[in-house]
């Protein structure tokens, strides 16, 4: 069998590979690979083809991989709206039970009732933002 054909195969494995792992890396060296197989394809000996292999692998794995990766790699999503709210600290305004009660989140004054419908918390208290439905803050005391 020509040596061409083994590294369009090597080529062929590493991309589906890429596929599975999703790391730029596997890619990178299919794309060595294919390099190597139209250099053996044009007949120059194997160590020269081990040699192009060897050099665009180490190539793309140190220079292209790490901007591939940058590429990659998602910001954390932004929360905005009432979800932006949740896990801050709220200034309880008016005494905040099970059924109702008023706090401060950020500057804005919110109707609210507690996490835990057991509880009692006093006006004054500095409590944590649970959760929101609708237009009332469900939370929690600060320990």
């Amino acid at each position: 069998m020509d040596s061409w054909i083994l590294w369009l195969i090597l080529a062929a494995v590493l991309g589906v590979a890429e596929l599975f792992t999703l790391t730029a890396a596997l890619g990178l060296l299919g794309a060595a690979a294919l390099l190597t197989a139209v250099v053996a394809a044009i007949g120059l000996p194997t160590g020269i083809q081990l040699a192009v292999f060897v050099l665009s692998s180490v190539s793309a794995l140190v220079l292209l991989r790490p901007i591939a990766q940058r590429h990659i790699a998602q910001p954390p999503p932004q929360r905005f709206g009432v979800s932006a709210l949740v896990g801050k600290p709220a200034y309880v305004t008016h005494e905040v039970t099970g059924m109702q009660g008023r706090v401060r989140i950020g500057g804005e004054e919110w109707s609210a009732r507690a996490y835990d419908e057991t509880l009692v918390i006093p006006a004054g208290a500095t409590v944590d933002v649970i959760g929101i439905e609708g237009a009332t803050a469900l939370v929690y005391p600060r320990e």
